[in-house]
Order: C-alpha cells, then structure tokens, then sequence
C-alpha cells in the first residue's frame, strides 16, 4: 500500500531581504501542479507542507527546485525531510531548555540523508555560551547571543553552504502541527 505521508519543502534564502521573492500562492499552485496533495505554506518564507505517496517523494526536491527555477525565475536550494524526521528532529532535541526561546534555537537540517555526518566534529568544539549538536542530517543550535552573532550557526553554514537550511523551533513546531494535521 502507498498511502501518502505528510512532507515538507524547505527553501533556502526566500523572501529573506528584496532577493528571491516569491509569493506564497504562486508556491502552493507551483507543488500542488507537481502532483502533490495537501499543500500549504507556512510564513512568507518557503516553507511547504505537503502529502505524497513515500515512492513518489525521492524526486520531490528536485522536482520542486527545478520548477522553482523554470516557473517564477527564483533559484532556491529545496530540501525535503517527512513528517516522520521532523518529528524525531523535535523529539530529540537534545537541548530541551533552549525551547524557552523558540527565536534563538535552531534545528538545520542537511539537503541529504549525509549531509552533516563528515561535520560533527563541529559539535566537539567549545561554542560556550552556545550549544551545538549534530546527527547526520539534523543539527541543533542554541544560539545564546542570537543568530546574527551565534558562531556555531556562522561555521555550520560554512562548512555546508547550500546544503543545509535551518529554521526556528517555533517554525518547526508549527510545520510539525500542519504535518500532524494532513496525517
């Protein structure tokens, strides 16, 4: 049985400055045109809840990316990750006191299944008062002083470029209640 599974497109750099605008309606026609069911767009910043039979979703971020690029003229690394990882990626924080400020904590997620495993020795570094800690597609920020002044978030989206794209806890947390809400 193929039933479909609650998914979400995660688009770096949207919306952020007068670059790369795109509007969110334009986005949701754009995925539900791919085929995809259920889709709806968090904030104004490329986020896309979406459900899919699980063989149908391999493709999904390039599919995405491509008719990105093709249809509204905007170049945008998309990453893809199930409901299923978002909600291991909540579940394991492992830096539960961090939630109390949804603003200063991030969860970056690496475009593929590998992504951050040759960077977690970044994790064993001293970024005190911060805190970072890295699996092999997810990682968690405590960005203490803020994100514009967190270190670990700066060397992190260093090593990666645009192979990874991190969102707040509370984005997050809302894309795992619209995941919950499709499922």
């Amino acid at each position: 049985m193929n039933k479909p599974t609650a998914f979400v497109a995660l688009l770096r750099g949207i919306n952020v400055g007068k670059a790369k605008r795109i509007a969110m309606a334009d986005l949701r026609k754009l995925v539900e045109e791919l085929g995809f069911g259920d889709v709806k767009t968090l904030l104004n910043s490329g986020n896309v809840v979406f459900s899919a039979p699980p063989k149908k979703v391999a493709t999904a971020a390039a599919r995405i990316e491509s008719a990105i690029a093709l249809q509204l003229g905007v170049t945008s690394r998309v990453t893809v990750i199930s409901a299923g990882e978002l909600a291991a990626a909540i579940n394991n924080n492992p830096f539960t006191g961090a939630v109390a400020e949804p603003s200063r904590f991030l969860i970056a997620v690496a475009a593929d299944t590998a992504g951050l495993r040759p960077h977690k020795a970044l994790a064993r570094q001293e970024w005190a008062p911060e805190m970072l800690a890295v699996e092999d597609r997810i990682a968690w920020i405590w960005c203490a002083n803020g994100i514009l002044e967190s270190k670990a978030a700066t060397a992190l989206n260093r090593a990666l470029r645009d192979g990874i794209t991190m969102r707040n806890w509370a984005t997050m947390m809302k894309l795992h209640a619209l995941c919950d809400a499709i499922i």
